[in-house]
């Protein structure tokens, strides 16, 4: 059981039991696949197998959910394995966009490039990084399809359109059957963004790489009647400079992150150096266009001084012109399940609201209003989740980030005011309104077990590693103070409750109280109360939440049931150690 949305996201998994199958094909064996260590490290074990796995190629277009295919959100729902890239940082773009397309239990790999713009000691330099990576990678991937999993590897856009998936087709498709399932590319996307034809008639459309020297660049600019230049970010003083030599600069236009709730357009001379991410493109358009342009920032603030009506939109997402300013974000919590543990002050704000922003699961708790927009996810990207809900909310949308519990707890406040920090969102205001956390209802159930000093702490090794959880239940439990367990179990990680249990033992007697909390304010809530001796990790799920007794903590039988409460009262200093009376 739960407050928020910390639940396990590591490439740790148990796939004993899973049915291993490969699309367009027969089911194969039995096979049993572990992945351990950090995001990115890997090794699998396999069995003997009736055919090899399928490798797909999978286009998710250019960042908006609602742009991938109808094949490919097929493919991400029925695949073995979902593989993605992302940076040492470890934020997945393309695994954002597939997230409402992906089914829980699926084998995850994680391909963390070992560099990206940074530089690196390796002897090859960046490029024989570059290549030892893809080499590693494709071994991954191969141990996979060899042991008959289908496996659906994430690519942004357009999977043979500068994209990072047509190393691993160079690798594996001589090897492995592969099908690629083409995506929507970002010109595209740009495309539809401005709001004007690239190229009419016979003219010519040049795509051309902001990497370029810029020389070259200017030459190519001159010599075709319309140009797309991507790969930007750091490039982009050389490619407005080429623009400016080759006479392009007033017919050119900047879009970043096409499609995306985080669109922006500009016209290409007033973008700033330093605003530029990697995920943007110029465009010069062939045709003069005939009718009004999505107005650029530019063109309101001139359009403000002149009192004239602007040419060019701030902001092409059509949304922002409906929502009411000034925009803000209210983190919010539902409580552990039941709906009467919903604050009225929290209902309010759901009300209130013109967009929610959350897991599916703590969504679909919330009744739909009518015009009201959610914008739901995966549960495992919270950074991104946050992200949305600010720049909604500096468009002027009134946005409520869903949490279940308290959203203070393990959930999505901190992930939230962790984004906030940004300097990009400091006049974005950012409310959290309490609500019911999941260790108190649960200490409801049977007492007050809770009714002393106690701590909170999450089991997940997702964010944090084993070595810090296991210092912190040590120092607890040292410290005689019940302890309110989030998070303990999942489908993917089973052991840390046996772990925990073992080191418990080290500083409590084998007949202190554990309550075990499942669903509580759900339907299908259950709470029994065992030693702690006795306490089996079987019995433990992410939907459970445990509450671990101190010293002071008794259970007794009454005629409601077992009830536990936890003394208030110690015995004074050269006392017994037991609980004063």
């Amino acid at each position: 059981m739960t407050d928020g949305t910390a639940t396990d996201d590591s490439a740790r998994t148990d796939a004993d039991n899973f049915d291993g199958r490969q699309l367009n094909g027969e089911p194969s064996t039995r096979h049993d696949a572990r992945t351990t260590g950090a995001p990115g490290a890997a090794t699998v074990k396999t069995e003997s197998r009736t055919a090899p796995g399928k490798l797909w190629g999978v286009g998710l277009g250019p960042g908006d959910p609602e742009l991938v295919t109808v094949k490919a959100a097929r493919v991400i729902a029925e695949a073995d394995v979902i593989a993605f890239h992302s940076a040492r940082h470890g934020r997945s773009i393309s695994k954002g966009i597939a997230a409402p397309y992906m089914r829980p239990g699926q084998l995850e790999e994680h391909l963390v490039y070992p560099v990206t713009t940074e530089t690196t000691d390796h002897p090859g330099g960046y490029q024989g990084a570059i290549d030892e990576f893809y080499e590693q990678a494709a071994q991954r991937l191969a141990g996979h399809l060899a042991a008959g999993r289908s496996v659906a590897l994430l690519a942004a856009g357009d999977p043979l359109f500068y994209s990072s998936y047509m190393h691993m087709h160079r690798r594996l498709a001589d090897r492995f059957e592969a099908e690629i399932i083409p995506g929507i590319t970002s010109v595209s996307a740009a495309s539809a963004a401005l709001g004007t034809p690239l190229v009419e008639g016979e003219q010519v459309l040049t795509i051309l790489p902001g990497t370029m020297p810029v020389d070259e660049l200017t030459r190519r600019l001159r010599d075709t009647e319309a140009a797309a230049i991507m790969k930007l970010g750091r490039t982009y003083p050389g490619v407005r400079q080429a623009l400016s030599d080759s006479g392009r600069l007033a017919d050119a236009y900047y879009v970043e992150r096409a499609s995306s709730t985080r669109q922006r357009v500009l016209r290409a001379a007033d973008v700033a150096d330093a605003d530029v991410p990697y995920f943007s493109i110029t465009l010069v358009p062939g045709p003069t266009p005939t009718t009004p342009l999505p107005r650029t920032e530019s063109a309101v603030r001139q359009a403000e001084s002149t009192n004239q009506p602007p040419l060019i939109a701030e902001d092409t997402n059509p949304r922002a012109a409906e929502y009411d300013q000034p925009g803000q974000v209210v983190v919010v919590g539902l409580g552990p399940g039941a709906p009467e543990w919903t604050t009225t002050e929290v209902h309010e704000a759901l009300a209130d609201a013109t967009d929610l922003v959350g897991y599916t699961t703590y969504l679909n708790r919330v009744p739909s209003r009518p015009g009201q927009r959610r914008h739901a996810s995966d549960n495992r990207v919270e950074s991104e989740r946050a992200a949305m809900a600010l720049d909604l909310a500096r468009r002027g949308a009134r946005v409520a980030v869903v949490s279940s519990g308290d959203p203070g707890v393990f959930a999505m406040a901190a992930a939230v005011l962790e984004e906030a920090a940004d300097p990009q969102w400091r006049d974005v205001p950012v409310r959290v309104l309490p609500g019911l956390t999941a260790a108190s209802a649960v200490a409801s159930r049977v007492g007050a077990p809770l009714g002393h000093d106690y701590a909170m702490i999450s089991l997940s090794d997702r964010l944090k590693p084993w070595e810090v959880v296991a210092q912190r239940l040590s120092a607890v439990a040292a410290a005689d103070m019940a302890i309110a367990v989030y998070n303990p179990a999942s489908s993917q990680r089973t052991w840390q409750v046996g772990a925990m249990r073992d080191l418990l033992l080290e500083h409590r007697k084998p007949d202190t109280p554990v309550v075990l909390g499942r669903d509580v304010g759900g339907p299908t809530e259950s709470v029994r109360v065992v030693p702690l001796g006795e306490l089996d990790p079987a019995e433990v799920d992410m939907r459970t939440l445990l509450i671990i007794g101190a010293s002071t903590t008794t259970a007794m039988d009454t005629d409601q049931g077992v009830r536990v409460y936890t003394s208030r009262r110690y015995a004074r200093t050269g006392d017994a150690a037991s609980p004063g009376a």
